[in-house]
């Protein structure tokens, strides 16, 4: 098992714990996003964690793929849609490299809290691009740990960047602005529909960008 494998699979326990802190921009996220899904939607939820979103999603589309590194979040996320009667969710241990999935067969592709921890987000943009349909929608909130937040917040990043230093969160944290964003998605092919800068003790930006 990878480092960043046993990591998330460590952090899973107390996850949706951590989530509760930042409901508001979660909560805010999703409803922003379910005003570009339909019901005849095949979805992607690239780093879907414990299936918050990918549950409260479902019933505004017609089929997701949520899939995480980490195999116990997708065991709890799966035990999440036994107990809400999700069955449109398709939860599975993978990444979004792997070979299964085909060009151009997802109307849109989700990435919640994701960007900020990949090797590579040009090459994971790019990605999500030939896997979408024409047109097809890429929905994100990313954290922006280098524009506003709280310092309590602020002290507790500076913590995780000196754990990430000394190999202690084997997880690239990066430290996004909105303006570097908005750079990855004109570098990644895509026309930017919708942005929101949402803020509670932190920032974290919303983007609805379409394939071009």
């Amino acid at each position: 098992m990878s480092k960043s494998k046993k990591f998330w699979d460590n952090a899973s326990k107390n996850y949706d714990n951590t989530e509760e802190r930042f409901e508001y921009i979660h909560s805010k996220s999703r409803e922003n996003a379910k005003k570009y899904l339909n019901d005849s939607d095949i979805v992607l939820d690239f780093g879907c964690g414990t299936g918050t979103t990918s549950c409260e999603l479902s019933s505004h589309v017609k089929q997701i793929h949520a899939i995480d590194i980490s195999p116990k979040m997708i065991e709890i996320a799966k035990e999440k849609a036994i107990v809400n009667k999700v069955e449109n969710v398709n939860f599975e241990h993978g990444e979004i490299f792997d070979k299964k999935y085909e060009k151009e067969s997802f109307d849109k592709i989700l990435a919640f809290n994701m960007l900020h921890t990949v090797p590579d987000p040009h090459l994971v943009l790019n990605k999500i691009n030939e896997l979408l349909k024409p047109e097809g929608l890429f929905i994100s909130i990313t954290p922006c740990l280098r524009d506003k937040m709280s310092f309590l917040v602020s002290m507790q990043i500076q913590l995780v960047r000196i754990m990430c230093k000394v190999g202690i969160i084997p997880v690239p944290i990066r430290r996004l602005k909105s303006i570097e964003l908005d750079d990855l998605m004109v570098k990644g092919n895509f026309k930017t529909v919708e942005t929101e800068m949402i803020y509670k003790d932190a920032s974290s930006y919303f983007i609805v960008a379409k394939k071009v």
